[in-house]
């Protein structure tokens, strides 16, 4: 697979990542912080849940459009699972403190 895919499926998993908190706290109906919101910094729920729909949607596009993911293999494995957890650390990073 060509070095670009791996790259590419680091950065879906960062958008997987990132989606995650945004979305579950929307439809909890809890406000969260998201980059377009005015004012403190908080969205609300149903913009959090678009918000996190479209991480969700650039993920799976950069991970079915640019090249195979194949789960379980050494390279996809390392690189997805690297996206994850840098994402994961800036985002705890990001957010620490800032509980509601």
């Amino acid at each position: 697979m060509p070095w670009i895919a791996y790259i590419a499926h680091f950065i879906a998993a960062a958008f997987l990542t990132n989606g995650v908190p945004h979305f579950v706290s929307g439809v909890s109906g809890r406000r969260f912080r998201i980059p377009f919101a005015r004012g403190a910094k908080l969205g609300s729920p149903t913009a959090n849940v678009v918000w996190g729909w479209a991480n969700f949607l650039i993920a799976f596009l950069l991970f079915a459009n640019i090249g195979p993911l194949y789960i379980g293999t050494p390279g996809d494995t390392i690189f997805v699972a690297a996206g994850m957890l840098v994402a994961g650390i800036m985002l705890a990073r990001i957010f620490e403190g800032n509980a509601i």
